[in-house]
C-alpha cells in the first residue's frame, strides 16, 4: 500500500511541472504601451515609453494566467514636449504625487485558443478600477538566440474621469476640448526567465 501511494506523489511531482505556468519578463523593448483620445475634432497618440513586469502563461491552463506591470507616468510621450509636461502636472496624471499606474490582473474568461478576456485592477492618479482586456494570444516561439518568448496584444477603453482625470476645458461651440474616452492598446512581449 505505501508502494502505491509513493508511486503516486512520485508521478504526480513529474507530471505536475509541465502543468506549472511558465512565469515570463515583461520585455520592454518589445512592448508598447500606447493611448489614444479625442482632442477637439480628431484624436491624439501617445505611448508610455517605459514598462515593467511579468505574468505567467502556460496555454491549455489558463487558471494559472496572471498579470503584473508597472508604468511610470512620467514616461508619457505624445511627441509634443509642452503637452507632455500637462500631462504629468497636477491637471492630469501628477507625477509628483503618483508616480506609477499599475496593473494587476484577477482572473481570466472567455478563453479560445487564439483570444481570451483579462480582468484585472488598473490603478491611475491613485484610483483603482476593475477593467476588462481583450486579449489576442500570438503564442510562443524561441527566439534567435534560444530565448522562449510569447506574445499579446491587449485592448480595453476606460473612461479618465473615473480615474480622477476631469481636467477640461469648454470651446465656444459648447464642446470639451478632451474627450473622456480612452484607448488602450497594449503590445507585449515576454522573455521566459529560467
Amino acid at each position: 500500500m505505501r508502494k502505491s501511494w509513493l508511486g503516486i506523489v512520485l508521478g504526480v511531482c513529474l507530471l505536475a511541472p509541465s502543468a506549472w505556468a511558465k512565469t515570463y519578463a515583461i520585455d520592454p523593448d518589445h512592448t508598447t504601451v500606447e493611448f489614444k483620445i479625442r482632442h477637439l475634432l480628431s484624436f491624439v497618440r501617445g505611448t508610455f515609453e517605459k514598462v515593467d513586469g511579468q505574468f505567467d502563461y502556460t496555454p491549455d491552463h489558463p487558471e494559472q494566467w496572471k498579470a503584473t506591470a508597472t508604468i511610470p507616468a512620467t514616461s508619457v510621450n505624445t511627441h509634443v514636449d509642452k503637452r507632455d509636461q500637462h500631462l504629468r502636472s497636477k491637471d492630469f496624471f501628477d507625477v509628483a504625487q503618483f508616480p506609477n499606474m499599475t496593473f494587476t490582473s484577477t482572473g481570466v474568461t472567455d478563453v479560445t485558443p487564439t483570444s481570451a478576456k483579462l480582468h484585472g485592477d488598473l490603478t491611475i492618479h491613485g484610483v483603482t478600477k476593475p477593467v476588462v482586456f481583450d486579449v489576442e494570444i500570438h503564442g510562443v516561439a524561441k527566439d534567435p538566440w534560444g530565448n522562449e518568448r510569447a506574445a499579446f496584444t491587449a485592448t480595453t477603453k476606460i473612461n479618465r474621469k473615473d480615474f480622477g482625470l476631469t481636467w477640461n476645458q469648454a470651446l465656444e461651440t459648447g464642446q470639451l476640448l478632451v474627450g473622456e474616452e480612452v484607448e488602450i492598446t497594449l503590445e507585449v512581449e515576454g522573455i521566459a526567465k529560467g
